[in-house]
């Protein structure tokens, strides 16, 4: 689409006040306003900024609600004190839900090359649909959000205490739930894709 920029007066010639007549185009889709294109990494940013917004919303949430708790309550206190829903203070130094416990070096190695995995699987294109990047988003934000507590801490703060269940925290409920819809993703769209194919 070209449009004219409005000039205060035209002479004879096609000259204005403010000098020759210019003609505003629209910047093509991936290029500049001077025509040059963006940058690969640009275009990736900008199409992907939902990735990166979950993911900082997750890290701030996680680091927020855990700060809270060590602030609020002491190790092993519950509010309330009963019932199948509560806040309990605990630390582990475990992965997720209380396995592995005691191996904080040997899961921040893990944590390093899982979140390596991730960021390529973000740059792969069949991952490239809105529902999966949020997934993977999650994923990343519960990834960093539990690496930066063993970094700082060397254990990783839990609270939320429910039934039977060990305590944890949301950066686990992020990471499950990434793997969650990433696996429920691929089973719908192969359903989808024998629909499509046929008897």
């Amino acid at each position: 689409m070209i449009g004219r920029i409005p000039v205060s007066s035209v002479s004879p010639g096609g000259m204005t006040s403010q000098g020759p007549l210019v003609e505003a185009v629209e910047t093509p889709p991936g290029r500049r306003p001077d025509g040059r294109p963006l940058g690969w990494l640009w275009l990736r940013l900008r199409n992907d900024l939902v990735f990166f917004v979950i993911a900082g919303l997750v890290i701030a949430l996680d680091q927020a609600t855990k700060h809270l708790v060590r602030a609020n309550l002491l190790v092993g206190e519950s509010v309330p004190e009963e019932g199948p829903l509560r806040i309990t203070y605990v630390t582990n130094t475990g992965a997720a839900f209380g396995i592995l416990q005691g191996q904080t070096l040997f899961l921040m190695v893990t944590t390093f090359f899982g979140l390596a995995a991730i960021l390529l699987y973000f740059l792969y294109p069949p991952m490239e649909h809105g529902v999966l990047r949020l997934a993977l988003g999650l994923q990343l934000g519960g990834a960093v959000g539990n690496l930066a507590d063993r970094v700082r801490l060397g254990k990783v703060t839990d609270f939320m205490d429910v039934g039977p269940w060990p305590a944890f925290n949301v950066a686990d409920s992020s990471i499950v739930v990434g793997v969650i819809v990433i696996i429920g993703f691929f089973l719908l769209a192969e359903s989808l894709h024998q629909r499509a194919q046929g008897p």
